[in-house]
């Protein structure tokens, strides 16, 4: 177990302990933002990479987002030192949180559970900090309209897009900000040789759509078939195969011969749920298997079809990295 993992879990044990509950986690949060600063000066000598995922550490983020997102912005010239990020929870592990304590950005986090906004405007993080903490369930209809009314709009540094279900709909609906970076999750499961994506559904729920939790979201074809179409340039993904990022075209020579291999990565993780709520363990194909008789829609020609039907869905090197 690395430093950075046990760290994280002095926090998640404080949080049962009465009393100084902000106090311990202040404690726990500078170890942590330390250990992860000392990371970020390692990086600043690596400025060539086999792939994007070679920068990957963990602070704050689920997966290595947080390496990653501070080794782009050390090779790209942003002036905008600004974020917005979509579906945080309680802002304990995000996109975004070390990228905040770190470099001092400002910052808008949505999420659709009052409660878990409710926490973080209780956090000291909320006052030592410039950052927004708004409670909205987004949609394609909203999204718009919700930023504006808290500020952000125009250029922007970041966006990182996690909803766990309209992503692609949301995402292409935006266009009151204009992000350098752009992150966007994608569903590993949908493989990689069709450009797929649920269809909409503004009340989309991951889990009351299939009890497995494996339907939802896009495919990483449809995710960077939507990045080209807005303008970005595709540069890789977390190992884990999760969350795609894309930089601005404009911004994209300047890390283009930094990377050997502008890699997608598919996904090992086991999270799939039987029809009781409980962890099932299905692993490579056996998660397609889950879902198949699900409908998605093909970007190409916005036709439906069940994912049974499409072919193929994972190439041969997709699925010797499964």
């Amino acid at each position: 177990m690395t430093m950075l993992e046990r760290a994280r879990q002095l926090i998640r044990a404080i949080q049962s302990i009465p009393g100084s509950f902000h106090y311990q986690i202040d404690v726990h949060d500078r170890q942590l933002m330390l250990m992860g600063r000392q990371s970020s000066w390692m990086l600043q000598q690596r400025r060539d990479l086999h792939d994007l995922a070679a920068a990957e550490f963990r602070v704050f983020s689920q997966w290595g987002e947080d390496g990653i997102i501070e080794w782009l912005i050390q090779n790209l010239p942003i002036k905008e030192t600004t974020f917005v990020e979509f579906g945080v929870e309680n802002y304990m592990e995000a996109n975004t949180r070390f990228l905040i304590q770190n470099r001092n950005w400002r910052g808008l986090i949505l999420d659709g559970n009052a409660a878990h906004m409710d926490y973080v405007r209780s956090t000291p993080l909320y006052w030592k900090h410039d950052l927004t903490a708004a409670c909205a369930f987004v949609t394609r209809e909203n999204i718009n309209e919700v930023l504006k009314d808290n500020g952000f709009s125009g250029k922007i540094g970041l966006l990182s897009v996690d909803i766990d279900g309209n992503d692609y709909w949301v995402a292409e609906a935006i266009d009151v900000i204009d992000p350098a970076i752009l992150i966007m999750e994608y569903n590993p499961v949908f493989g990689d040789m069709v450009p797929v994506t649920v269809p909409y559904d503004a009340g989309f729920s991951r889990f009351n759509a299939h009890y497995s939790g494996m339907y939802f979201g896009a495919s990483i074809g449809a995710v960077r078939e939507l990045a080209e179409r807005k303008g970005y340039r595709f540069v890789g993904t977390c190992s884990n195969g999760i969350n795609a990022f894309f930089v601005r075209e404009e911004l994209f020579a300047h890390i283009e011969p930094k990377l050997k291999s502008l890699k997608a990565y598919p996904s090992r993780h086991r999270d799939s749920r039987d029809q009781h709520g409980n962890l099932s363990y299905a692993a490579g194909e056996d998660r397609l298997a889950l879902i198949d008789d699900m409908p998605v829609v093909c970007v190409a020609d916005g036709e439906q079809r069940l994912l049974r039907d499409l072919g193929p869905l994972y190439s041969e090197s997709w699925l010797a990295d499964m």
